[in-house]
């Protein structure tokens, strides 16, 4: 059965006393590092000599180390670079610093379950995992809110890991939301699973065929954006607010019998079963080793597929049209 924790199961008390370096000011790192100060925690920021985020948290009342002058000084460190740079990060600057009884906490599961960080045994080993990227999790903090955080122990070196790595998840508005006790393996999965067949490879792959049947059939490139890209919003929203159903109470009844009818038409049992091949890949490790490796050799075909996908026609025509909608706040995407 599930268990969940919320702040009367918290005792922010556990972090009071202690440092804690948050490594890297990203997505991620910003809001953890922003949620914990403001919930009272005495907070240092570790980064790369040269970052350009630096001057960023400085501005922000950090006081701001290099990643490895950080974790000397941290009681509690958390790692929130890629997944992909973290295994160097720690060899290089993380383990020296550290000594029994400190915590080492993930917000992703990746590197610890696959291998390739594997820390001392006297240390904690926590993972606090929000359910939503960071800029979300700073946003809900601020308005009284949180993102449901993810909860697990890896090591438990002095007795309190969990207790500690609950504080955490209250100090970055997690247990307003609440807190779901996992495992660093269900939560590698099962997030690695849900990324790529449903909500980002799954979802995108379905809006951007959606779009070329459309197009192919003649309609306006705009039209079909607004059908199956805009509108992936407003239901989602209601998917988000009351489950499935309050969105089909919501849209009309065509709608909700074409959902019936046509959604088994689309996601058919082969679809059910190239999935369950992609979670065999991502349980057997296939997956985490192409990406390993794929890093190693400077990643040619991730930079290949990005390129491609850029250049998508939806890609070029939804740009348009959301440049008319003055209301949307501008991504920064570099």
């Amino acid at each position: 059965m599930a268990v969940m924790y919320y702040e009367k199961d918290c005792d922010l008390g556990a972090l009071r006393s202690k440092t804690i370096a948050v490594i890297g000011y990203g997505s991620q790192g910003h809001a953890h590092a922003l949620n914990a100060k403001e919930s009272g925690l005495k907070v240092i920021v570790g980064l790369y000599e040269g970052s350009p985020s630096w001057k960023r948290a400085e501005a922000a009342g950090f006081t701001v180390k290099t990643a490895a002058d950080a974790a000397k000084e941290a009681d509690f460190i958390t790692i929130l670079i890629n997944d992909e740079k973290q295994a160097r990060l720690y060899e290089e600057s993380i383990k020296p610093g550290l000594k029994p009884g400190k915590t080492l906490a993930f917000a992703h599961g990746f590197n610890i379950h696959f291998g390739q960080i594997v820390p001392p045994a006297d240390i904690n080993v926590v993972m606090i995992a929000p359910k939503g990227p960071g800029h979300t999790v700073r946003e809900q903090y601020q308005a009284g809110a949180g993102v449901p955080c993810l909860i697990a122990v890896h090591q438990d070196a002095s007795g309190d890991a969990k207790r500690l790595g609950l504080a955490y998840a209250a100090a970055i508005g997690g247990a307003r939301a609440g807190v779901l006790e996992t495992t660093f393996k269900e939560e590698t999965e099962t997030d690695l699973f849900g990324e790529q067949a449903v909500l980002c490879g799954g979802v995108s792959a379905l809006m951007k065929c959606g779009f070329e049947v459309l197009t192919e059939a003649g309609y306006q490139p705009e039209s079909a954006y607004f059908e199956v890209m805009h509108e992936m919003k407003l239901i989602i929203d209601l998917v988000n607010r009351g489950g499935l159903s309050f969105m089909r109470y919501s849209i009309s009844d065509t709608a909700e019998y074409g959902d019936y009818t046509t959604g088994p038409k689309i996601i058919t049992k082969e679809t059910k079963d190239t999935m369950r091949q992609v979670l065999k890949d991502i349980q057997t490790g296939k997956f985490a080793r192409e990406w390993i490796l794929e890093n190693q050799v400077n990643r040619p075909n991730f930079n290949r597929l990005r390129a491609i996908e850029a250049a998508h026609p939806i890609e070029k025509v939804g740009k348009e049209l959301r440049g008319m909608m003055t209301w949307l706040q501008k991504p920064n995407i570099g």
